[in-house]
């Protein structure tokens, strides 16, 4: 994967991560990901946002789109709102930005 200039890449690959801002709009007619006027991302799910269920259905929605394991995807901050804070170990921010929006396509 390439680095960016300016960046330390004494890191291994596999210590690349990505932390995205995403808004949560839950019960949606289908899943989907856009890109909001702030640059932040808006993930559309069809889970409702009870029990855990959109967190969950977030998680398995950026795995399965990425290519990563469920267990690669984290909730950082935000479990409870809409806005949340996700990383992503194992890939970088333009490889996800890429993947994201391919599918979009």
């Amino acid at each position: 994967m390439k680095g960016r200039p300016g960046s330390s890449r004494q890191q291994k690959q596999t210590d690349l991560s990505a932390t995205l801002a995403v808004r949560i709009q839950p019960r949606a007619s289908k899943n989907g990901v856009t890109r909001m006027a702030d640059g932040s991302l808006k993930i559309r799910l069809t889970a409702p946002p009870v029990d855990g269920a959109a967190n969950e259905a977030l998680v398995t929605f950026l795995s399965d789109t990425l290519s990563v394991g469920r267990s690669q995807v984290e909730i950082v901050s935000g479990h409870t709102g809409r806005q949340k804070i996700v990383r992503i170990s194992g890939i970088d921010r333009a490889d996800v930005e890429q993947m994201l929006f391919r599918e979009n396509e």
